[in-house]
């Protein structure tokens, strides 16, 4: 019963043994489940059978299995990370935030690293696609405009602060460097790539100069932008500051 003394536990609708698994599990007179927290069966805490204790803080038993386990663990990590930085980022800390049992985070990944390689993977992927969106504003509006738009969803607080945890860490480097056949740092990359596509298609447009180097005007604009919300306030920086940036970068290869 000391296990459990410090749960406030919902009575069960039914008492009795779990149909999926079949393992006893924690009855309403107090006797501890037989399956291992980790296994924590989710038909019985979801389909109406079963309520599962909850502690007075409101957050949930270790025990209990987390729906979407991946991707509420890197919500987590997320979260960790924007408050604590890289050096706060631990598999304790993760599963913690998001109170689950660290054995959690270890049935889905085979270490640290592993889930580290996946989390920049999958941040990676969605800023990819948000980023997708600035090619469609090709011929529309200015330059300058869609640009300074574009580096704030680009070096958004999650991105800028995933920068420095690849920095930070050799083994999710190496890692990354195995799965991305192009190289370069996750998030720079990505943000790198959307730049130069949107400069290409507007050079194609005529609204960049034939001769304009989209390179050079790339790689000034994804450091420049880094640099400039890398700040770790939690104010970003202003519009203006951004857009003045951006002129200054492009000015002399936007069409008049």
């Amino acid at each position: 019963m000391s296990a459990v003394a410090s749960w406030r536990v919902r009575p069960f609708q039914i008492a009795g043994v779990c149909t999926p698994c079949p393992k006893t599990l924690l009855l309403p007179h107090g006797k501890m489940s037989m399956c291992p927290p980790i296994w924590a069966c989710d038909q019985w805490a979801t389909t109406g059978r079963g309520r599962v204790g909850v502690r007075e803080d409101g957050r949930v038993p270790t025990g209990v299995h987390l729906r979407d386990a991946r991707q509420q663990l890197f919500d987590a990590a997320e979260r960790v990370l924007l408050r604590n930085g890289p050096n706060g980022l631990t598999g304790r800390a993760v599963t913690d935030e998001a109170g689950c049992a660290k054995g959690v985070l270890y049935r889905h990944f085979s270490d640290f690293d592993a889930f580290l390689t996946d989390l920049v993977l999958d941040r990676a992927g969605r800023l990819e696609r948000e980023a997708s969106a600035l090619r469609e504003l090709a011929g529309t509006g200015t330059v300058a405009g869609n640009l300074t738009g574009a580096l704030f969803t680009l070096f958004a607080p999650v991105p800028v602060a995933i920068i420095p945890l690849i920095t930070f860490r050799d083994e999710l480097r190496a890692r990354l460097r195995q799965v991305m056949p192009g190289g370069g740092i996750a998030i720079l990359a990505q943000a790198s790539s959307a730049i130069s596509a949107y400069l290409t298609d507007e050079r194609d447009l005529g609204r960049i100069a034939a001769d304009a180097d989209i390179d050079s005007l790339t790689l000034s604009l994804t450091g420049g932008g880094h640099l400039l919300f890398a700040d770790r306030a939690p104010i970003p920086p202003t519009t203006d500051a951004v857009d003045r940036l951006v002129t200054a970068v492009i000015t002399d290869a936007v069409q008049r």
